[in-house]
């Protein structure tokens, strides 16, 4: 397994990233995961057919974690059938969702990769010392191919909604393309 260390601090402090960063064309990788209610499931097989935005972030408790996920909520309620939105921490389920209770958040899927951290260790989104995901966003498309991925320079910078928005609607608008 392939540790960096220097990409990324927490509290100040240099932490380890786990895994190399993804990038755009190749197969997304399946993971596991846990839902609010404590199931496993196969993330990418659970949505299948459908365009997936995984955003990747420390913990819901946090501000901005707060702040990306209502706004991804509150767009969700906006976009075609065909888009799953996935929100991912290493919150356990009961935080989250006593959290999206309190948040009224119920567009999107919230899962917890809190249990094998899977998810960030096959993303390059697991900081290894402080066991939370760094805060990245990805696009998979309808065939599993890996369509967009960006990470944050930093756990307080919050992802390029409207580019994000705009790509995942551009490919559930053409279910064919494979460009």
């Amino acid at each position: 397994m392939i540790e960096r260390r220097g990409i990324l601090q927490f509290k100040e402090k240099d932490v380890t990233v786990v895994g190399m960063d993804l990038q755009p064309g190749g197969d997304a990788p399946e993971f596991h995961a846990t839902t609010l209610d404590w199931q496993e499931i196969a993330a990418l097989e659970a949505t299948r057919g459908k365009v997936r935005i995984i955003a990747a972030m420390p913990s819901l408790e946090t501000s901005v974690c707060d702040r990306e996920t209502r706004r991804f909520n509150q767009e969700a309620a906006h976009l075609s059938r065909d888009i799953a939105i996935l929100v991912i921490t290493t919150d356990l389920p009961y935080t989250q969702a006593r959290w999206c209770g309190a948040a009224g958040v119920d567009q999107v899927t919230v899962l917890s990769d809190h249990k094998y951290t899977e998810f960030g260790i096959k993303y390059s989104c697991l900081l290894s010392e402080p066991r939370i995901l760094r805060r990245a966003v990805f696009i998979v498309d309808r065939t599993d191919m890996l369509r967009y991925a960006a990470y944050m320079p930093a756990l307080g910078v919050e992802p390029d909604y409207d580019e994000i928005l705009k790509i995942a609607g551009g490919l559930a608008e053409d279910p064919g393309s494979k460009e």
